[in-house]
């Protein structure tokens, strides 16, 4: 097998189980990964969301069958997504990604952070849950689209600071997802095309390796240890990306 190959199935074996577990960052690391080897962004996104056709679409399966799907939420999410994230695909050739990604980072920054302390407080998970998710699923479909990830980090981590129940938040978005992904690799297709087929590859392999055991692992978690994960795992990667922004002022 390719070196290069084996490279990409540990990027998306590693992805899938932090994105399947926590609800976020398959798409953000991968793209980060693609784009540091010079991957011009809108391949990038369309080989990350080619991907995460099949890592999404295992990772939601396994969520529906350990009973970590709201449907009521899954069907209030679906739709939004889709619009959202067709008109990003489209219009990531034009848009300035690079600088919509640090407005987003300190979005997501103080999500992080109000997460965290709603681990470390300890308040009922269900306080102020998010009642009309409609406007969040359209955000976090574009921003997906545009930044070649997104959709978990944005909408999960929203919901959950909201007052969600993390299990369920985590299972929805992800099994949400692979409607919204199939929807932009369709538009993607319309406009650059899929070229990168080796990165493509792998990334499906470890990712639908991964997919499974992630479910495992996000059913298994306490509740208050969850959300203290993703608090943690989203301030880490909110910090990063304006860092990486400020060096290039």
């Amino acid at each position: 097998m390719d070196q290069s190959i084996v490279l990409f199935i540990i990027v998306g074996f590693v992805a899938q189980m932090v994105d399947g577990a926590l609800g976020m960052a398959y798409g953000v690391s991968s793209s980060t990964f693609l784009l540091s080897l010079g991957v011009p962004p809108a391949i990038a996104s369309a080989s990350v969301h080619t991907a995460e056709i099949f890592t999404s679409g295992v990772s939601g399966l396994s969520h529906v069958r350990l009973g970590n799907v709201d449907r009521d939420l899954f069907k209030r999410l679906v739709i939004p997504g889709i619009l959202g994230g067709v008109a990003g695909a489209y219009l990531l050739v034009s848009l300035p990604g690079h600088l919509i990604k640090p407005v987003v980072a300190v979005y997501l920054l103080g999500m992080g952070i109000v997460i965290l302390y709603r681990a470390i407080d300890g308040k009922r998970l269900s306080q102020r849950a998010l009642t009309n998710p409609t406007p969040l699923g359209i955000a976090g479909g574009f921003l997906d689209a545009i930044g070649g990830g997104g959709w978990g980090p944005i909408v999960t981590s929203t919901l959950v600071a909201r007052g969600n129940n993390p299990r369920l938040s985590i299972g929805t978005v992800n099994t949400a997802e692979f409607f919204v992904t199939l929807s932009q690799v369709i538009a993607f297709l319309t406009v650059v095309g899929l070229t990168n087929w080796p990165a493509i590859a792998g990334l499906i392999i470890g990712g639908v390796i991964a997919a499974p055991l992630a479910a495992i692992v996000c059913k298994k978690l306490p509740a208050r240890r969850l959300m203290a994960v993703v608090g943690v795992l989203i301030i880490a990667l909110s910090a990063r990306t304006i860092y990486l922004a400020a060096l290039e002022l």
